[in-house]
């Protein structure tokens, strides 16, 4: 999910599931675009990061259990990212995306993406097996059942950088597909 009204060199975003496959992904990505000023990462710890990624971010510490309390974590932010997904019900998504709703910005946009395609660090044997299956799938329909981590940070990435289309927008998975391709990708 993105939030906000627009990046662009200047202003400041928050990144909540920044340990996650899809937040690394996107951090990644927005360090190397140098869209913002600030960027903080909200998580329940804080993270190990390289000397480079430490300089470049701000960590905040929430507890997810009680998000209504942490809401000043979430303020002062020009965009906001949840990359909280497949640990929805552990995380409080929903919790938390009425929480950022509350925070005022001009309009929220909700990625949903199919299966993600991506080297997980944490052992799943049953994902790994439908990723090798839909890696397959992938090459013949690529926006059918899978999407790679590294595209849905762009598309989220360009998801702030053009103008919005409502309040909110919602893109499933071969949407997200087509967003990914408008930005770049960084190093080509």
């Amino acid at each position: 999910m993105a939030a906000g009204g627009g990046g662009g060199g200047g202003g400041a975003c928050f990144v909540l599931g920044a340990s996650g496959e899809t937040g690394r992904a996107l951090l990644r990505e927005l360090l190397a675009r140098r869209l913002f000023a600030r960027v903080t990462l909200v998580g329940r710890r804080r993270l190990s990061l390289d000397e480079e990624t430490v300089a470049a971010v701000e960590q905040t510490v929430v507890d997810f259990e009680r998000l209504s309390e942490h809401a000043a974590a979430f303020q002062g932010h020009d965009v906001g990212f949840c990359c909280l997904g497949t640990t929805r019900a552990k995380a409080g998504a929903g919790e938390v995306e009425n929480l950022v709703q509350a925070v005022g910005f001009d309009r929220c946009t909700i990625l949903r993406p199919a299966v993600l395609l991506c080297k997980r660090q944490e052992s799943r044997p049953g994902e790994w097996m439908a990723q090798q299956f839909l890696g397959v799938v992938a090459r013949v329909f690529p926006t059918a059942y899978s999407v790679p981590v590294e595209t849905v940070a762009r598309a989220m990435v360009a998801s702030v950088l053009q103008p919005a289309k409502g309040k909110v927008e919602v893109l499933e998975n071969k949407a997200i597909h087509e967003l990914g391709k408008a930005v770049p990708q960084q190093g080509t």
